[in-house]
């Protein structure tokens, strides 16, 4: 998914911190969590959520350990709302250890209980439209946040 996007790079050289998380789109309502080939797709749909009025906060975990709680928490606090978005099934997916750790040190800040959108539990298909419905999707991340606000 990602090997075929274009986009803009700052030029001269980069210092990136990949021991933080990074918010990629700042919102109040719900934060989208994800990571890898996932963040173009909650990007997405925070996109698709704005126009009908929902400010979708996007957190990019970049690296998954260590994992950095205390910004996935700090954007949960905030927007008191949150979808976790992973490519992995949802069955011991990491997805489940993120929700794990949002309830653990967050769950008294929660108006709604945590979603995750992840893979269909089926060997990933090669055909692309088989593909497409087995991987999350925007689409299936705009309904979760419906969901998520009643």
């Amino acid at each position: 998914y990602l090997y075929s996007m274009e986009g803009e790079l700052e030029e001269g050289p980069l210092a990136v911190d990949i021991s933080r998380a990074a918010v990629r789109r700042a919102g109040k309502d719900v934060s989208l969590i994800t990571f890898g080939g996932s963040l173009w797709k909650a990007s997405t749909a925070a996109t698709q959520l704005a126009q009908e009025g929902i400010e979708a906060e996007v957190v990019d975990v970049r690296v998954l350990r260590p994992l950095d709680k205390e910004s996935i928490l700090a954007s949960v606090r905030k927007t008191h709302r949150a979808v976790v978005i992973d490519e992995a099934w949802r069955t011991g997916s990491f997805a489940a250890e993120i929700s794990a750790q949002i309830m653990e040190g967050a769950f008294y800040d929660l108006d709604a209980p945590v979603a995750r959108v992840c893979s269909e539990e089926v060997p990933i298909p090669y055909p692309k439209h088989l593909e497409d419905a087995a991987l999350p999707q925007p689409d299936k991340i705009v309904r979760a946040v419906h969901k998520l606000m009643g």
